[in-house]
């Protein structure tokens, strides 16, 4: 499936590359739940220097599309930062882990690419429907911003989910992780697990309605998608525009597709 000839070892630390994998496992596990409470808590500090009450604070943080988008920027600032200071500990640059200056081509694959990961998804759910009966395709995502209206608030919510989660989360998965977990498992082993824990990551994101099954098996599928190209292309940025241009359309199909 994947061509196993990139991603050649990077220079860096002389450690086992089982160590290496474990490192940026259990070190993406970490910022993934250090990056949220950062966010939480500088919002926190925030409201409190407010004055606020608890009430306040709750419809602020709900309703508020600065508020959600300065979580998402801080959120996922940490995530990068974090991954920038892993890379030095390893001894590696962002080079090693795809990301580097990007080719037209590699651009247009990454446009063109939503097609083929649509109808492996469309493949997929139909498979998994049929199997388990109950899976709740129609299920919605929680993803915030449900006060949007003016100017500033389309522009703020468009960037906290069409640019900014594709640049950290290829950095964070398909770049670091993969590239760790790579060194000591079999290509196909490490795309899985990184495909996994990337659809496990959005299963919260059903809110009140419980898991986001259907969230997750999209994320899943998307994910081996984005494995394949940072295969193909040797870097992220392929990834990174298939990953923006499917934001894209749920971004429009949310907010101007009325």
């Amino acid at each position: 499936m994947f061509d196993a000839s990139s991603d050649k070892a990077a220079p860096g630390r002389s450690l086992p590359h089982w160590r290496v994998a474990l490192f940026v496992l259990f070190g993406v596990i970490f910022l993934f739940f250090a990056s949220q409470t950062v966010g939480g808590l500088v919002l926190g500090i925030y409201a409190a220097l407010q004055h606020w009450n608890a009430a306040q604070i709750q419809t602020w943080l709900t309703h508020s599309t600065s508020a959600q988008f300065m979580y998402g920027l801080i959120a996922e600032g940490f995530m990068v930062v974090g991954i920038g200071f892993a890379l030095r500990w390893l001894g590696w640059n962002w080079k090693d882990i795809g990301l580097m200056r990007p080719k037209l081509r590699h651009l247009l694959v990454g446009f063109i690419s939503v097609v083929p990961y649509f109808v492996f998804y469309l493949i997929l759910v139909a498979i998994l429907s049929a199997i388990f009966p109950t899976l709740n395709v129609g299920q919605k995502q929680d993803i915030g911003f449900t006060n949007v209206h003016s100017a500033l608030d389309f522009t703020l919510t468009f960037i906290a989910l069409v640019i900014l989660p594709p640049i950290a989360e290829e950095i964070t998965m398909r770049g670091f992780l993969y590239t760790g977990l790579k060194k000591w498992l079999p290509t196909l082993v490490a795309a899985l697990v990184v495909s996994v824990l990337f659809g496990a990551a959005h299963l919260a994101e059903g809110g009140d309605s419980g898991p986001l099954w259907i969230g997750a098996v999209d994320t899943f599928t998307l994910s081996l998608v984005l494995v394949f190209l940072r295969e193909k292309t040797g870097n992220l940025w392929a990834g990174m525009v298939l990953h923006a241009t499917k934001n894209l359309i749920a971004f429009a199909s949310l907010f101007l597709i009325k």
